[in-house]
């Protein structure tokens, strides 16, 4: 047998193939390691860039550049050049927002517009105490321009997205959104907040898409808003929500208030979406050449209908100037306040309800600085307790006039009925005699007549300044909670037709006021107006008055405002306090029929009127007999 001896050299063999192997495993192992940790580099470079593009255009593709490139390719068959603005990191639902001590405004990356809008200082009605008022919120508010491109695109703006860059400069906050066609052709809106301001800037202006816009055509403009409901009584408080609008160099007008209604107004300088007593309003210091402005009461049944006042609507035309867009607007978000809108010099003050002609001088003159500067000082009750008070001392001798014609005329009645029954068959001469009459009495029957009427364009001016005063909200006074509206002391469980469903105090003490007003002037007024043939007897008509008077206060007075209610009950109290006094220390008729007596005695010239009316007396008194003749 041979002998197996230890073979050196296999060793050496076996050692090297094991270590050939071992250094392919481990090299295999390392080039396993990079191969994972650059896949996971490659994943996490495709998730970062898949992240920024919005769903609808996602993309795996990691290189950023071709994501662009083939996104691009797929939004430009929808939005042609404006699919570059799709590629930005804004493109997505996001907000940037403005604030300051008054406004806390929320404007979208999508569509660019304000979509919230807060006002920082006011409260909804008491049953909300604590939630702020909200203008634009929850999608009730867009804003949209219609673009049309030179391909024959129709685009929308709300749709698209905007990109922001918020800066600040000073004290203002300066936001530019921009709609991006390249890297320098956009649409932008730029909104500047300043301190203290309830008006925002607001600029739309175009640069570099005259290659992609068709500029030989206005851009349309649309404007929605429903407006949210904001007081206690949505009735009452939808009564004064309308649109009102400044055109033609000054003029002021409103769309109105009933079921779509719409006007088309030229030369629009501001448009208000106005509310009982906030405004959302849109100015411009280039005016709109046309627009078509529509209003639709939302409200069939108050006890459903609960959220919403009304739907407003604007279309206005953007025109191009040197193929570029350029307006120079604002936004005004705040109150429906006489003195605020004021201050900002735009005539914005003119929105607020004041009346026409006289009525709106009454206001604006007397009224809102005399209560302004009663209010300044003292509660708001008490302040027009104390307004009511001299405004009824100024009127004091107008009413003492009329009380004494009246008692004139009340002293005059035996001779003037006197005459009527002996000129029975004969008008003509009947009013003759009566002009005679009163010639030589000194008495003028039209001397009662003219205080009456002075007094009224106050008592309407009235009508007028207290569901605008802006001042009155959610200021209560006794009972009242709040003197902008109703001052409910009872909840019927049940509604009364015209009346509603629940009883306010203050028209109820209004109304027994004008009834005991009207039951002791009554009988002086009927007995200062003679007798007309053909006319119903003047004692009965006044005493239906004494009591459709009240009924029509209670009713018509129980829904509105508790402050016109409270300056009603004070007036007519105090109207009551002047005529007796008048009554007992002015008027004695003993010394009146003296006088009218001693009157008679004296020569009197006529004066032109008396003149001018016993002429046409005589000629009509000529022509009568003439015909008579010839008969």
């Amino acid at each position: 047998m041979e002998e197996k001896k230890f073979d050196f050299n296999t060793i050496i063999g076996f050692g090297l193939i094991f270590v050939i192997i071992i250094w392919m495993m481990y090299n295999n192992s390392n080039n396993e390691a990079k191969e994972q940790q650059e896949k996971a580099k490659t994943e996490k470079a495709a998730k970062t860039s898949v992240s920024a593009i919005p769903k609808e255009t996602t993309t795996t593709v990691t290189d950023t550049a071709v994501a662009d490139s083939v996104k691009i390719q797929k939004l430009q068959g929808t939005l042609g050049s404006f699919a570059y603005s799709a590629t930005l990191p804004s493109a997505k639902e996001n907000f940037t927002t403005l604030e300051n001590e008054f406004v806390r405004l929320k404007i979208a990356n999508k569509g660019g517009y304000v979509v919230e809008a807060i006002l920082k200082k006011y409260e909804k009605f008491k049953k909300n105490s604590g939630q702020l008022v909200e203008l634009i919120k929850d999608n009730n508010a867009s804003f949209n321009l219609q673009l049309q491109t030179k391909d024959n695109r129709v685009l929308n703006t709300k749709d698209l997205f905007f990109e922001p860059t918020l800066t600040k400069v000073g004290a203002n906050q300066i936001l530019s959104m921009k709609l991006k066609a390249g890297a320098n052709e956009y649409l932008e809106y730029k909104y500047v907040l300043a301190p203290d301001k309830y008006l925002v800037d607001f600029d739309i202006r175009s640069q570099g898409l005259n290659t992609v816009l068709n500029t030989s055509k206005p851009i349309d403009l649309e404007w929605d808003l429903k407006t949210f409901r904001n007081e206690k009584s949505i009735a009452y408080e939808n009564r004064f929500a309308d649109i009102r609008y400044e055109y033609e160099d000054g003029k002021n007008n409103n769309v109105g208030l009933g079921k779509d209604a719409e006007e088309t107004p030229e030369k629009v300088s501001y448009i208000a979406y106005k509310q009982h007593f906030f405004s959302t309003i849109l100015l411009t210091k280039m005016p709109f050449a046309t627009s078509k402005l529509h209003s639709n009461n939302l409200i069939k049944d108050e006890k459903v209908d609960t959220t919403f006042t009304k739907q407003f609507k604007t279309n206005v035309p953007l025109a191009f100037n040197n193929n570029e867009l350029d307006y120079k607007m604002s936004w005004y978000f705040g109150p429906t306040d006489y003195k605020t809108l004021k201050n900002y010099n735009r005539n914005l003050e003119k929105i607020v309800p004041l009346g026409w002609g006289i009525f709106g001088w009454i206001n604006k003159f007397i009224f809102i600085p005399l209560f302004g500067f009663l209010s300044s000082f003292m509660g708001l009750g008490i302040a027009i307790i104390v307004f009511t008070i001299l405004i009824k001392i100024a009127m004091s001798p107008i009413t003492f006039k009329s009380f004494l014609s009246q008692a004139k005329m009340k002293v005059l009645r035996p001779e003037i009925m006197e005459i009527g029954e002996k000129f029975k068959k004969d008008p003509m001469k009947k009013q003759q005699e009566t002009m005679k009459l009163y010639n030589k009495a000194g008495v003028n029957p039209m001397a009662g007549c003219i205080p009456a009427l002075i007094q009224i364009p106050f008592m309407y001016a009235s009508f007028q300044f207290f569901p605008s005063a802006f001042e009155l909200r959610q200021k209560g006074f006794l009972w009242a909670d709040d003197l902008s509206s109703f001052d409910q002391i009872v909840k019927l469980p049940f509604n009364i037709p015209l009346y509603g469903d629940h009883i306010s105090l203050f028209p109820i003490l209004a109304a027994i006021a004008i009834f005991f007003y009207m039951k002791m002037t009554s009988g002086d007024q009927a007995m200062a107006q003679p007798q007309q043939d053909g006319m119903p007897d003047m004692a009965k008509m006044m005493k239906i008055m004494i009591y459709v008077s009240p009924v029509m206060m209670l009713i018509f007075f129980n829904s509105y405002g508790s402050g016109l209610s409270l300056y009603n009950f004070i007036s007519n109290l105090i109207t009551i306090g002047i005529m007796l006094v008048i009554k007992r220390y002015f008027i004695n008729s003993d010394k009146i029929h003296t006088q009218i007596q001693e009157n008679k005695t004296k020569v009197k010239s006529e004066s032109k009127f008396q003149k001018k009316m016993r002429e046409m007396m005589e000629q009509a008194e000529a022509q009568k007999q003439l015909q008579n003749k010839k008969k």
